[in-house]
């Protein structure tokens, strides 16, 4: 016995049975869902015969329920409900209260300042869902273009042809030193001043190195690489072996110096004051619930 329900007019049958059983009529249930009694006669009789059996004993004093009426008037019940429940389920992600927002985001963010704006925001929004994907800034830039992330947070030191970008926060590269280095006394330093020293890398494809090697070309010139790692807190562990210095973001330095033998020297120059900045392929077009993120982490911008 099959029943082909999923057009409209057959759920609009469904609720109309359900009306027939709960006043034992056809005539009344036609009037309460303002159908004439021949038309609402005829839509029963068409789920009849979809199923493939009688639903109705119809007698001269109104309708009494088969066995498989019984039955079809339980799978009917429950299938408003779940459809009730659908619309309030489908309803919480259109207005963004529910629903997963994925967003990839670089070591700095992540670092320095994601975790407490990520917990302020999620007490905010209890019932959205944050994946974060740590990644350099060019994949992030990458993601975001291919649609795989509605938003990245890169640095600003990364060229972002084909996406719109707002500011998010400001941050600070400094020099992170062995506290016994020819540099640990200087109250701050210029690149130039470094460049013969040897350096803890970042892994190759980081922003911060690749533009370090940048500015070394500018001044005609390299980078002494030493060692190279992945991750700020290697960085940390090779500066404090004494492989080399490092340039670090401020807030990848300055919360570790205490019980190491690490100092910290500002750069003078113009660039390492820089940007972290939200990658969006499309601002208008991004989902209710990524919108409501990124109002949160870029509140003055224009809206």
């Amino acid at each position: 016995m099959a029943l082909k329900l999923g057009a409209r007019h057959d759920l609009f049958s469904l609720t109309l049975f359900i009306t027939v059983a709960e006043l034992g009529s056809i005539a009344r249930a036609a009037k309460r869902h303002n159908l004439a009694a021949s038309a609402a006669s005829k839509r029963i009789s068409e789920l009849e015969r979809s199923i493939g059996a009688p639903l109705l004993y119809r007698q001269r004093r109104g309708v009494e329920l088969t066995p498989a009426g019984q039955e079809l008037l339980e799978h009917a019940h429950n299938i408003r409900q779940s459809l009730a429940t659908m619309e309030v389920s489908m309803g919480a992600h259109v207005d963004g209260t529910q629903g997963t927002i994925r967003v990839a985001a670089n070591t700095s963010s992540i670092t320095q300042f994601l975790p407490e704006d990520l917990a302020a925001f999620v007490r905010e929004h209890p019932d959205l869902r944050i994946q974060l994907i740590e990644q350099t800034s060019a994949d992030i830039l990458d993601a975001v273009r291919s649609g795989e992330t509605e938003l990245g947070i890169y640095s600003g030191f990364t060229d972002a042809p084909g996406v719109q970008s707002v500011l998010y926060r400001r941050d600070t590269l400094v020099i992170a030193a062995p506290s016994d280095h020819r540099i640990a006394g200087f109250e701050k330093v210029t690149f130039a001043d470094v460049l013969s020293e040897d350096f803890v890398a970042l892994q190759q494809g980081s922003s911060i190195q690749h533009h370090l090697e940048r500015q070394a070309y500018e001044l005609n010139s390299q980078i002494r690489t030493r060692v190279e790692v992945r991750s700020f807190d290697g960085v940390r562990r090779m500066v404090q072996a004494r492989l080399g210095i490092a340039i670090l973001p401020l807030g990848a330095v300055e919360p570790y110096l205490e019980g190491t033998d690490i100092v910290m020297i500002p750069i003078e120059d113009d660039w390492a004051r820089r940007e972290l900045r939200i990658a969006m392929r499309d601002r208008d077009s991004i989902t209710v619930q990524s919108r409501a993120l990124l109002k949160f982490l870029a509140p003055s911008v224009e809206w």
